[in-house]
């Protein structure tokens, strides 16, 4: 997959109901755009003329299907709410489809789809200079491959004929595989690596006998290195055809406009005379309970039960998600009190391997190394296969309506995730099963979630390992799945959710609708405030606060304590305990956490009320402290063989220039370990009582709100609310240790790191930062395209994923510069070597022009899409008013951006960047480096 934050991606598209994430890649600032007009909300989308062979689909809740003659299908998700566009493509291929000797194909292809076509040839250079966010993804039952960009004519007409080409025209070349397939290796030697991830492969391919989803879509590691072009070039020609996929465009632009410009990129290509392939192998009924063992290196447990279940399109599979929610929410779960609060187990969570074919229900329980699992493991299939016997709650049930409706409302105010999200419904059949399911979550009930629950939480269904004879099997019968059709004609549309305006991100105009008020004096808040009402879709908001408290003296030795007391906020309050807290953040649609998170302008002055509550008078419950100090311990036990904990912790050392005990010193695992143990209770609440407090911070609110209601709510939430101890900036020292090599030998592990780290004394406010910035994304910090990922992830086929980060404070001067990158034990000494001949390659002969332009294009249309979210204009706020600035100053240097010469950029690294001076750390199996 293209970027390193893609090897979650399987375990992200199966948790069934978790909270969306956004991910916010930045460097600190962002660009003007040019004042508009203020626009109205879209009206309804309107009927559009058809190009000859085109015809009309079902519409359904704001989206429209178009129908090409060659079989390609189209959707058009038109907002205008925010100046973004996402062009998401969905092929009805994945690990599913692959044969004998072929697994991993359809991810392997994934991987070679961005190298380039006849027309489309710089395709990852192109995504740098347009500044897209860019991804694709492999999994049972398809292929997606997602842009999102800045609103325009030229990207989009870009995106729509790059993804046209390389549908039908894409390289797939015997040279690009060779490169590829060791980044792929190094991508399941990644995978190798992680518990988690290894259960779940293991777990697939012993619950099933015969059926493709028994295979991991990374595939099998002799498949990834012998696969034949010929081979991977013949399923490209059989999948990636038009009649194949659907093309999902959501966001800002005209669809009478984009229907001509798909017809004239797709419609065009011819329709296939080929036959797809005929799937029927049937996973036969399980006749009796399996376990298995995986044993190897670590620092941490894991006990899971496997569970088959019916195709995604069985209204069974969704009652037994809801079950399993039941059992492993946090801190709600049934198993969670029963394991994790009583200490038998660290955490607890469920997953679900869900698709087109019968699935895999997956529960989860994580204990501490040494510990004795079997107690675990048995009170795990008492309490799940008791469940049928104790059906839901009308208070469980209630709770999981709320969640769902509040999940789905998060997607469908979101055009760019709701692109993404569709991609598994088309994989089913058809793309409005996302609303049905949505429709089943909300009409489900206590006896239908029991009832599925008895049907296949049963022992002869059930997976943990070991094969017992069994004279009367007790087995599930999985039902066929329903006919789409019958599914279909009971769906009723709603309708399309309302709009926000046409809000202009720009520096100028963000400043000019914000209310910035300076802090005042009881009753009203000592924070400095930025308020911007506006329109936005689904009436979200979105809330960012700082609170900054104490000096170097005070926090001296105090920051396990600091920890141990930020985490035990959000467990209860002096009137609400832990789940009655999470039930009123869920009632009031708080998305996030104390210090950042969105809800509804309906809810935004109870959360601010209750988010008061929080933070001033937490519950402090013995119980909860007890429980939190065992999941702190645990997670710091579970890092203690891993290669990346192992590795930071050496660099941190390493630069580490203060005393024990001071609140910037670099510390131990022991040590960690050791301050945690020694954390009392009665030291947590001392600590809130002395530092937590209004005196010093910032609090903005973004989105459709009203400013006067808000200001009278946080003056109530954190008017009169001082720290008792003195607060001043903590900051950063500059020191410079000479340069050192480390090499950390981590015994039994498939993935090394290298880490690299220069220590640069600079400010952002400093004439050379801008060009600094620039150098930084052309070596590393550009994704795929950059001087680092050309060498060692496109030519030399070293790692999955290499990037270089840039850190340069505003007041204090202690700066550095950072590599990071991941690669076989064997491979270390190849990538450092590389590395380092980067870049003196760099010094010495500089950068090219046209890498500047692309640079700076790539840059700044990235924060143009930064602007966009309602979150990251509210975090922004808070950054900017604690150092004083307005987003005027970040104008400012957008613009010192866009007027850089390629003299000052080259002169710039040639100034600061010196690999003599960097230390370099290797975490690896030493006896797997010494292998051919």
């Amino acid at each position: 997959m293209p970027t390193p934050f893609a090897i979650l991606q399987e375990f992200i598209l199966s948790l069934r109901h978790s909270r969306l994430a956004i991910l916010v890649v930045s460097l600190g600032f962002v660009l003007p755009v040019p004042a508009t007009q203020a626009a109205t909300s879209p009206a309804p989308q309107a009927a559009v003329a058809l190009p000859p062979g085109v015809t009309q689909g079902p519409s359904a809740e704001g989206i429209t299907e178009y129908r090409f003659a060659n079989g390609f299908k189209l959707l058009l998700l038109p907002d205008d709410s925010k100046p973004t566009v996402t062009v998401n493509i969905t092929y009805l291929v994945g690990s599913r489809h692959e044969n004998y000797g072929e697994t991993g194909m359809a991810h392997l292809l994934e991987h070679l789809m961005f190298k380039g076509s006849p027309r489309y040839p710089a395709i990852p250079q192109e995504f740098s200079k347009r500044g897209m966010n860019f991804n694709g993804t492999t999994w049972l039952d398809r292929t997606n491959y997602y842009e999102t960009f800045e609103a325009g004519q030229d990207n989009l007409r870009w995106a729509i004929g790059m993804e046209a080409d390389r549908m039908v025209n894409s390289k797939i070349a015997r040279k690009d595989l060779d490169s590829e397939m060791t980044v792929v290796r190094n991508e399941y030697e990644s995978g190798e690596t992680s518990p988690p991830r290894v259960m779940l492969k293991r777990m697939q391919s012993v619950a099933y006998d015969w059926h493709s989803y028994g295979r991991n879509t990374i595939g099998a590691r002799s498949d990834i290195e012998n696969v034949r072009i010929e081979n991977l070039q013949a399923f490209y020609r059989t999948y990636y055809q038009p009649d194949n996929a659907v093309l999902l465009i959501a966001g800002k632009f005209a669809p009478r406009e984009v229907l001509q410009w798909v017809n004239q990129s797709f419609g065009r290509l011819p329709r296939p005379t080929r036959k797809l392939p005929e799937f029927w192998t049937v996973e036969p009924t399980q006749d009796g309970e399996r376990q298995f063992a995986i044993r190897r290196r670590g620092d941490v447990q894991l006990v899971a039960l496997g569970y088959k279940m019916p195709s995604a399109l069985h209204p069974d599979a969704t009652a037994l998600g809801f079950a399993s929610d039941i059992l492993a929410d946090t801190p709600n779960g049934r198993l969670h009190k029963s394991l994790v609060e009583t200490g038998l187990a660290s955490a607890v969570y469920a997953m679900s391997l869900s698709g087109y074919a019968p699935g895999l229900q997956m529960i989860v329980a994580q204990v501490k190394a040494g510990a004795d699992i079997e107690p675990v493991k048995q009170a795990m299939i008492a309490g799940v296969e008791s469940f049928a016997a104790t059906p839901p709650t009308a208070e469980e049930v209630a709770r999981l309506h709320r969640e769902s409706s509040n999940n789905f409302e998060t997607l469908q105010n979101n055009p760019q995730q709701m692109a993404v999200a569709m991609s598994n419904a088309i994989a089913r059949g058809d793309w409005r099963l996302v609303f049905i399911e949505r429709d089943l979550e909300q009409r489900l009930d206590s006896a239908e979630i029991a009832a599925a629950a008895g049907k296949y939480f049963r022992r002869d269904n059930r997976t943990v390992g070991l094969y017992l004879p069994e004279d009367h099997p007790l087995r599930a019968e999985v039902p066929a799945a329903p006919s789409l059709a019958s599914l279909l004609a009971q769906y009723q549309p709603r309708a399309a959710i309302a709009s926000g305006e046409a809000f202009d991100p720009a520096p100028g105009n963000i400043e000019q609708r914000t209310t910035r008020i300076a802090p005042g004096q009881a009753p009203h808040t000592a924070l400095k405030l930025a308020l911007l009402p506006k329109k936005s879709r689904g009436e979200t908001v979105s809330v960012s606060m700082n609170l900054e408290f104490g000096d170097a003296q005070t926090l001296f030795g105090q920051r396990a304590v600091a920890q141990l007391t930020a985490a035990m906020l959000m467990r209860g309050t002096e009137t609400l305990d832990r789940r009655q807290l999470a039930d009123e953040f869920t009632r009031l649609k708080i998305n996030g956490n104390a210090y950042r998170f969105d809800t509804t302008r309906e809810n935004l002055v109870p959360a601010l009320a209750l988010v008061g509550q929080v933070l001033r008078h937490p519950r402090m419950d013995a119980a909860e402290f007890e429980q939190l100090k065992r999941e702190t311990l645990v997670a710091l036990e579970a890092t203690r063989k891993e290669p990346d904990a192992r590795a930071a912790e050496a660099l941190a050392l390493h630069f580490n220039h203060y005393p024990a005990g001071d609140w910037r010193a670099a510390q131990t695992l022991e040590q960690r370990i050791a301050a945690v143990s020694a954390v009392t209770l009665e030291q947590v609440k001392d600590f809130h009582r002395r530092f937590y407090g209004a005196s010093h911070g910032e609090l903005a609110v973004v989105g459709d709100f009203d400013a006067g209601q808000a200001r009278a709510a946080i003056d109530q939430a954190f008017g009169g609310w001082n720290s008792a101890a003195p607060y001043a900036r903590v900051l950063q020292d500059w020191a410079e240790p000479a340069a050192q090599r480390i090499v950390i030998d981590t015994p039994d592990k498939e993935n090394g790191v290298y880490l690299a780290r220069q220590n640069i004394r600079l400010l952002d406010s400093n004439p050379n930062y801008p060009a600094l910035a620039v150098a930084n994304y052309l070596l590393g910090g550009s994704s795929l395209k950059s001087r680092l990922a050309d060498r060692i992830r496109q030519k030399d086929g070293l790692s999955y994923g290499i990037y270089s980060s840039l850190s340069i404070g505003a007041i204090s001067d202690a700066g550095s510069l950072a590599i990071r990158a991941i690669a076989a034990p064997q491979n270390l000494d190849k990538v450092d070597a590389a590395v380092r001949e980067e870049i003196a390659r760099v010094i010495k002969d500089g950068f090219t022009e046209d890498e500047l332009q692309r640079a700076k294009s790539g840059i700044l249309q990235q924060r143009n899409q930064q602007r966009a979210a309602d979150a990251g204009i509210a975090a922004s706020w808070a950054s900017l008013m604690n150092l004083d600035r307005s987003f005027l100053w970040q104008q400012q240097l957008d613009l010192k951006l866009a007027d850089l010469t390629l003299a000052q950029v080259n002169a710039a690294v040639r100034k600061y960047i010196d690999p003599a001076r960097m230390t370099v750390v290797i975490a690896r199996d030493e006896a797997k480096a010494k292998q051919p």
